[in-house]
């Protein structure tokens, strides 16, 4: 694997930079963000068989806690408060979103793709009030409270469509 030209205060030496950076999906090239949220599928489906859905929102929280706790160890060695290699906040908000859509749809396949692809949006593209969550408080809160409610946004616009195509039909 190659660090990435994006992750030049990286130091594979701290273990705390290999968990900000989602066991190291931060550090593929390009799009790391896109990257860390596709390297949370897996770990989200293994959690997925062995404690469901209520597990899955559980690890979300405790993923949640961990990346702000780690992004508060990290970010002061760091020249940028927010470096893109950091994707522990990409993890929790697309498990989350993928634990609340889940029990809207039958096929895992198709929860899995709708959930990385408007979690993905959401995150990318900052709508109100994702781009308002990224500017609270502190960096190490503020990096993970912008996925956190881009995950929310993200399940919340699928559940509404499917609420009114449901009204509709």
């Amino acid at each position: 694997m190659t660090i990435s030209d994006n992750a030049p205060s990286y130091n594979p030496r701290l273990f705390s930079h290999w968990i900000a950076a989602g066991l190291g999906s931060g550090f593929l090239p390009k799009a790391p963000g896109t990257w860390g949220s596709l390297a949370a599928l897996l770990p989200a489906w293994l959690i997925l068989q062995t404690a469901g859905v209520t597990g899955l929102l559980i690890a979300s929280l405790l993923v949640s806690i961990l990346g702000c706790w780690n992004c508060a160890i990290v970010l002061p060695r760091l020249p940028t408060n927010d470096p893109g290699w950091i994707v522990i906040d990409e993890w929790a908000g697309q498990w989350l979103c993928l634990a609340l859509l889940l029990p809207f749809f039958d096929s895992l396949t198709l929860t899995f793709l709708i959930a990385f692809v408007v979690f993905r949006l959401f995150d990318i593209f900052k709508p109100w009030p994702v781009s308002r969550a990224e500017k609270l408080g502190p960096a190490w809160w503020s990096i993970m409270a912008d996925d956190i409610v881009a995950g929310l946004m993200g399940a919340g616009l699928v559940i509404a469509g499917l609420q009114a195509l449901s009204f509709i039909a």
